[in-house]
């Protein structure tokens, strides 16, 4: 068989979309089920069910054939800041930890009476705040000051990351800072899902992309006299 020249369409942006990119993540998941073909294109699905998780990289030594004949699609994200955004959660079996404090910090910020979410109860709210009813990426508007650390927003089109107080912009390998000053906005269109925000908001600390913070400082650098 000849070797692929082209990327696999299996990146997945802040906005839900999942293209054909080279640079690679931090983060795999999968959204229930198998999305592709044979010749390793997708069909018209974007979803297998509502389970849509995100997962370490490699668990328990593993070895994956990349959308196999008999496998779920993989898909990848930069960070975990990008899986948020586009909906996915915590994997319980691969990143236990991270889901234990996810549904603790989930089941508090939306005042459940269970000391923990079910993953189906948090399927089921992310599925309705993911997506409208043509399948396009649901978003709301918030107020930007009121935003924490690993949410993203819509601006000029664009994905952009709320890095403490800053805006960094999404790129496929990375980051990038704002260029010029930073936006003045007192509300924004936020592309992560309102319970995800709310459990950022309520602590859960997710994983960036190491030039975010690289972006953030280069930001504020710009702004010195």
């Amino acid at each position: 068989m000849a070797e692929r020249t082209s990327p696999l369409q299996n990146r997945v942006t802040p906005e839900g979309d999942i293209v054909a990119l080279t640079a690679r993540g931090l983060l795999m998941g999968n959204r229930g089920g198998r999305l592709h073909r044979p010749d390793f294109s997708l069909g018209r699905r974007r979803w297998s069910s509502r389970q849509w998780i995100a997962c370490k990289l490699a668990f328990n030594g593993r070895q994956r054939q990349i959308m196999g004949p008999a496998s779920y699609t993989e898909l990848f994200f930069l960070d975990e800041a990008t899986a948020l955004a586009a909906g996915h959660r915590p994997c319980f079996e691969c990143r236990r930890q991270d889901f234990l404090q996810f549904a603790t910090l989930w089941a508090s910020a939306l005042g459940l009476p269970q000391a923990r979410a079910t993953a189906a109860a948090m399927d089921a709210r992310l599925h309705d705040e993911r997506l409208c009813a043509d399948g396009s990426k649901r978003t709301v508007s918030a107020p930007l000051d009121g935003l924490p650390e690993g949410t993203f927003v819509r601006l000029a089109g664009r994905p952009h990351l709320v890095v403490r107080d800053r805006l960094v912009v999404w790129q496929p390998g990375g980051y990038g800072p704002v260029a010029g000053p930073q936006p003045r906005l007192d509300v924004v269109e936020v592309l992560t899902p309102a319970a995800i925000v709310s459990v950022l908001k309520a602590g859960y600390a997710c994983g960036l992309h190491p030039s975010a913070r690289d972006a953030a400082a280069a930001t504020d650098r710009s702004r010195q006299p």
